[in-house]
């Protein structure tokens, strides 16, 4: 099951084509702009009995060419990956003929400097295969602690968010992120990377602190994604179920709506959650869950 760190990862690299090429600069990456940036199946297997997937695997056409980026998220040093990685590498090259470079995002400085050592596969001296994977971290992604730097490339300041997690910048980081969503308003924009940078920064002490953040800092933020999504549904279809479960005040529909959101996002509730879920009567409850629905990562966050 992938993790909401890599969830965060896909996020950030599918979102927004340019948005990735601003950050080939600003990480003085060695690729041409992308033009055009399109995901592809990440499920690896070739009649194997073990199931391989990659995190996100992106075909990237530039003016220049095309190749293909597999994109890892690693929270610590881990010598099996060694093992998953040359045959993500491999098996995609030999698939699609194309080149294919692996992007691994570490979240501090320790896994960030295990990660770019070159990995090998040997035998006593005899080297078979080597990987060098470019690893993306706090050793090389800047902090950004400007809150006119992150209205500027919102993208990166996620990213920022996410490989400084465990890093001592990381509240002047998370900061800098508050003042420019409360300087620019509760968005769609803002709406997608606070959840992002929640989910990629779920597994860190940052977390807590992060959500403390949105609960008071931005807490019209919250009130005003709440009004948004009463009065128009979310964008995939789910309007119909919310306008009914809030305008017409009935609990039934209301639950319903609050399953709506987390089954449009993913997130599957248990046979007793959902009986908690359908048996609830107090509107204030659903109202509080529906909000909570939007940025909860699994099911129990939506009860605790």
């Amino acid at each position: 099951m992938v993790s909401s760190s890599h969830e965060a990862m896909h996020g950030i690299f599918t979102h927004d084509p340019a948005a990735f090429a601003r950050a080939f600069h600003v990480l003085d990456l060695p690729f041409p702009d992308p033009i055009a940036v399109e995901q592809i199946s990440v499920d690896l297997t070739e009649n194997a009995p073990v199931e391989r997937r990659a995190d996100t695997i992106l075909r990237i056409t530039t003016a220049e060419d095309t190749f293909l980026l597999v994109v890892e998220a690693q929270s610590s040093s881990d010598a099996t990956r060694i093992a998953a990685w040359s045959y993500y590498v491999t098996f995609l090259h030999n698939k699609h003929h194309l080149p294919v470079v692996l992007v691994v995002v570490c979240h501090d400085k320790e896994t960030a400097t295990w990660a770019s050592r070159p990995m090998t596969v040997t035998y006593r001296r005899w080297t078979s295969f080597t990987l060098q994977p470019l690893v993306l971290g706090p050793h090389n992604v800047p902090a950004v602690t400007d809150p006119a730097e992150v209205l500027d490339d919102l993208p990166l300041a996620a990213l920022s968010a996410i490989t400084h997690a465990r890093e001592s910048e990381i509240n002047e980081i998370l900061e800098s992120i508050i003042v420019a969503f409360r300087r620019r308003g509760c968005d769609e924009e803002t709406e997608f990377y606070a959840e992002l940078i929640e989910q990629g920064i779920s597994h860190t002490d940052a977390a807590q602190l992060w959500r403390e953040k949105m609960a008071t800092d931005l807490s019209f933020f919250r009130s005003e994604s709440a009004q948004r999504l009463r009065a128009q549904g979310r964008a995939e279809g789910l309007e119909q179920g919310l306008e009914q479960g809030l305008e017409k005040g009935h609990a039934e529909q209301a639950a319903r709506s609050v399953l709506t959101v987390l089954t449009g996002r993913g997130i599957e509730l248990s046979a007793e959650q959902r009986r908690a879920l359908a048996e609830t009567t107090d509107l204030d409850q659903l109202d509080a869950w529906l909000v909570r629905a939007l940025t909860v990562t699994c099911a129990g966050e939506l009860f605790d």
